[in-house]
């Protein structure tokens, strides 16, 4: 793993945005060596994240950067946006529902596919979306 403990920054405002934090995660994910399986799990999430920051919180940033804790290591990603909030947060995480056409996986699945997940927001605030996967 890297020493440099900096944070990696993207913005997103674009769907290019998206594949360029995808792969910014993949690389870094492989630099902290997860298993293939866990980097899958991982930027299938952050795909997920990054979608959802775009279209709806209206654009935002996700950082990503190495953490530890203890002897075990992993990798954190966080979204911001300034967008509307989610106002029924309970709801938005329960599988199936969907407040556009999509499948209604995005939140729930992705805090599936993670180790840690923790979500920030409050109608008219943005949301904060924190996940970590750790290397077995």
């Amino acid at each position: 793993m890297s020493s440099d403990t900096a944070s990696r920054t993207q913005t997103i405002t674009s769907n290019d945005d998206v594949v360029r934090a995808r792969q910014l995660v993949r690389n870094l994910a492989q630099e902290c060596r997860l298993s293939l399986v866990d980097q899958t799990k991982l930027v299938t999430a952050v795909s997920e994240l990054a979608r959802n920051t775009l279209i709806h919180g209206g654009g935002g940033t996700m950082a990503a950067d190495f953490t530890q804790e203890g002897a075990r290591r992993g990798l954190r990603v966080r979204f911001e946006d300034s967008g509307p909030g989610i106002p029924d947060l309970q709801q938005a995480l329960t599988d199936g529902w969907t407040s556009g056409d999509g499948l209604g996986l995005g939140l729930s699945g992705s805090r599936r596919l993670v180790d840690h997940f923790d979500i920030v927001t409050a109608p008219g605030e943005g949301t904060t979306v924190t996940i970590t996967k750790w290397a077995r």
